[in-house]
């Protein structure tokens, strides 16, 4: 039989033995397989940013520049320290716009939709791999209760869902947002159908990247326009799972599973608090919304609110906002929006689970409940590494910039937690940034897409199972 099997090997193409190889790497590490495909695309992009015709001026990008646009690009981030509109040639941008799509799949949706190319099915691992994105639990090993994760049997549909969204929906807020440009003098019907789907395809996948020089400051008393942007961020915010939820609730009438309810009213219920809060902070200062028609301000908070859910785009400028709605912003920012969606952050979940297990140890309760569910605790301890890891991340990122860069406390701040939650808003710190301190951001941005669960589950060689259980005892908290 061994002898058998390696004449069997040897008549094998180079390309059946290159998908025999991935076959067997992701099924040995799934999480392992995403982090590298992701990081490959990287690379990939990276290399394409630097040759001489991705630059208008035909010169070579430099390496710093290409490698911070490439993860900001995949990473659907929307932070650059090159003028987006003017610094990249027609192929450049059109590696943006590729680039946004792919990121904005997620990691291992993408891996799994690619491990599919490769086995030319989709199978058992392939569902695993696009489950985990629905829930990082997945990513360690051990048994995963149906009850608590995205389903395997639904994981075909959640792909089709996550397609078929980021063309319709695209598609859609592109011939909303169309009769705005056409009605824009020096606009041609191609140019206007072109950057309609930019800034459609840029608002859906939570990037916000501009294809004008001075962003959509051209637009910023356009209601119409910021309302279309706005209606795009919130439904890339939610998640292909929640889409496919409702989408599914039309049709069906079948209920909305607890993850999708958590996300729909956490993601609201912020973005009406930002909202009021940044009104009440910045009404009456003169270089943001003072300086607006009084009906108008109201509109304007709004959309920043929504942006802060991983949007990116800003219609007033944000380093001469106040420091307290600076620090309310990064909370927003540092939080995002729903699992595996384009947004970035913690995750309005992650934010949940915390909230209900400390009202639930404030009225002395055994179990986390909501919806008439109970949470299990394994959820809880996610959460709880989701956020510290998080917070750790930002935390010595922000040291880093300020120590690389000279910024301020608030500026730094700002911009790394921009980064992490893949945001997109800033100061005007990232343009004005050494080398050594963009390095710092572009891993920071790596870091919060990859999610710090996935990349935990990477770095570790093996489960370990411990046979033995030690004794307990109590320690004082709090």
């Amino acid at each position: 039989m061994p002898f058998q099997y390696r004449l069997e090997h040897e008549k094998r193409s180079p390309w059946q033995r290159v998908r025999d190889q991935a076959s067997h790497f992701s099924t040995k590490s799934p999480s392992r397989f995403a982090v590298g495909i992701f990081t490959g695309i990287i690379a990939l992009w990276t290399f394409l940013f630097m040759l001489p015709a991705a630059s208008a001026d035909g010169q070579v990008t430099p390496f710093a520049d290409a490698l911070f646009t490439a993860v900001s690009t995949i990473c659907v981030t929307g932070l650059a320290v090159v003028d987006m509109a003017t610094h990249w040639s027609v192929f450049g941008n059109i590696l943006v716009f590729v680039g946004i799509q792919v990121g904005a799949l997620g990691v291992l949706t993408l891996a799994s939709l690619l491990g599919r190319v490769v086995t030319r099915r989709l199978g058992l691992r392939q569902k695993l791999l696009a489950a985990s994105d629905g829930n990082p639990l997945r990513t360690h090993a051990g048994p995963v209760a149906e009850s608590q994760a995205v389903k395997l049997d639904e994981v075909g549909g959640i792909l089709a869902t996550a397609a078929i969204s980021l063309v319709t929906i695209q598609t859609v807020v592109a011939l909303c947002i169309l009769p705005v440009f056409l009605a824009t003098p020096g606009y041609g019907t191609l140019s206007a159908f072109i950057d309609s789907y930019y800034y459609a395809a840029s608002a859906f996948t939570n990037t916000g990247f501009s294809h004008h020089p001075d962003g959509i400051e051209p637009f910023q008393n356009n209601i119409w326009f910021l309302g279309c942007l706005c209606g795009a961020v919130f439904l890339g915010s939610l998640g292909f799972p929640v889409i496919f939820a409702l989408v599914r609730r039309l049709r069906t009438k079948q209920r909305l599973p607890i993850h999708a309810k958590l996300t729909l009213v956490t993601t609201v219920l912020l973005f009406f608090i930002g909202w009021v809060v940044i009104y009440l902070l910045e009404f009456d200062n003169p270089s943001t919304l003072a300086e607006e028609d009084a009906w108008f301000r109201p509109i304007t908070a709004g959309f920043m609110s929504a942006m802060t859910r991983s949007g990116g785009f800003s219609t007033i400028d944000i380093g001469h906002m106040n420091d307290s709605s600076l620090l309310v912003m990064d909370m927003l920012m540092f939080v995002g929006g729903g699992s595996a969606s384009t947004a970035g952050g913690i995750k309005v979940t992650t934010l949940a689970i915390l909230f209900l297990a400390a009202v639930a140890e404030a009225k002395g309760a055994s179990d986390i409940q909501s919806f008439g569910k109970r949470i299990p605790v394994d959820v809880l301890r996610l959460a709880i590494a989701v956020a510290l890891w998080g917070a750790t991340i930002v935390a010595v990122a922000s040291i880093l910039v300020m120590q690389l860069s000279g910024a301020e406390f608030k500026y730094a701040l700002f911009d790394t937690i921009s980064a992490f939650a893949t945001c997109g808003l800033s100061t005007g710190l990232t343009q004005e940034m050494p080398d050594s301190a963009t390095y710092i951001l572009t891993a920071t941005m790596w870091l919060g897409r990859v999610g710090t669960v996935t990349f935990a589950a990477a770095l570790a060689s093996r489960h370990k199972r411990q046979l033995y259980t030690l004794p307990e005892e109590r320690i004082i908290v709090g």
